[in-house]
């Protein structure tokens, strides 16, 4: 896939920029980039509550037809639902000299060549944030990680000048890896549910309520994750495989035995993985580490 041409739109302070959707992540993007000192000028959604809500903090923001946008705009931000990103773009026609950039993370920028073969550049901007509250999106979304796709080096420029503007990081991503991206933030986001709900799964058996597990589980995960920032991810893994305790995962695999395969299967396979950060952190050495594998493979395959 090739663009066009390579865009240039000028000063910062002149682009116009438009959003075709207009739901949390849409308004949080708009406002931020508003404050940023950028000029967002029009929006569209099919929901003209959400469009509304969009423009209505953002001197000469205008609520107007998708159509509408793209005509009056040099940046349009396509911020519908991943599933609608493609027709959306496809029903528009688009020109030369702008850009269309859509914000997901999974969907690859290639959804978008509908644009990309009437002239416009085309890309991705997914800033690394969740975006459940607008506005609470807004405060915090300065520091965080926005992950920057385009094949015109013109268009890359003014998604770096953009990025920069909102006090974010840069991640440049090459095109075709938008899902192996997408699924590594999941390990780090919505996976992280998954563990707490098994650890409070255990609490529960004793009769401790979610609240009394969280209160004294969310401190020990947030120091670990202290602990991966000063010492990255195998050096700052704490627990007793880092220090080669094998008498310690004995007992946890006799007291989570009577809970069930799932339950057991889950643990051990995590457990397996910590045993290859651990010999790489140089925690442990070959022979513990297979004395480790063979435990949990042996109560695995019970």
């Amino acid at each position: 896939m090739t663009q066009a041409s390579t865009l240039s739109l000028g000063p910062p302070q002149n682009w116009r920029i438009g959003f075709i959707g207009a739901g949390r992540l849409g308004q949080a993007l708009a406002w931020s980039l508003a404050q940023a000192g950028l000029k967002v000028v029009a929006v569209h959604s099919l929901v003209l509550a959400h469009a509304n809500n969009l423009a209505q903090p953002l001197q000469g923001c205008v609520s107007m037809s998708a159509q509408d946008v793209v005509d009056n705009c040099d940046v349009v931000f396509v911020t519908t639902p991943d599933s609608a990103i493609r027709d959306a773009c496809d029903q528009l026609q688009w020109r030369i000299g702008q850009a269309s950039v859509h914000c997901s993370g999974v969907t690859e920028v290639d959804a978008l060549a509908m644009a990309l073969s009437h002239g416009a550049c085309i890309g991705g901007f997914h800033p690394m944030q969740t975006f459940g509250d607008p506005h609470a999106a807004v405060r915090s979304l300065a520091g965080c990680t926005i992950t920057l796709e385009a094949q015109d080096p013109g268009l890359m420029e003014v998604l770096l000048e953009l990025t920069q503007r909102l006090g974010c990081l840069a991640n440049q991503l090459p095109a075709g890896m938008r899902g192996r991206y997408h699924a590594a933030a999941g390990y780090t986001s919505q996976f992280i549910n998954a563990l707490f709900d098994q650890a409070v799964s255990l609490w529960q058996t004793w009769g401790a309520t979610e609240e009394q597990a969280l209160r004294a589980l969310l401190p020990l995960a947030q120091g670990t994750l202290s602990s991966i920032e000063r010492a990255g991810v195998a050096r700052g893994m704490p627990g007793p495989v880092s220090r080669a305790d094998l008498s310690s995962i004995e007992k946890h695999l006799y007291a989570i035995s009577p809970m069930g395969k799932e339950m057991l299967h889950f643990y051990t396979t995590l457990c397996m993985r910590t045993v290859a950060l651990a010999e790489k952190a140089g925690g442990i050495d070959e022979k513990q580490a297979t004395q480790f594998r063979d435990l949990l493979q042996s109560d695995a395959n019970r």
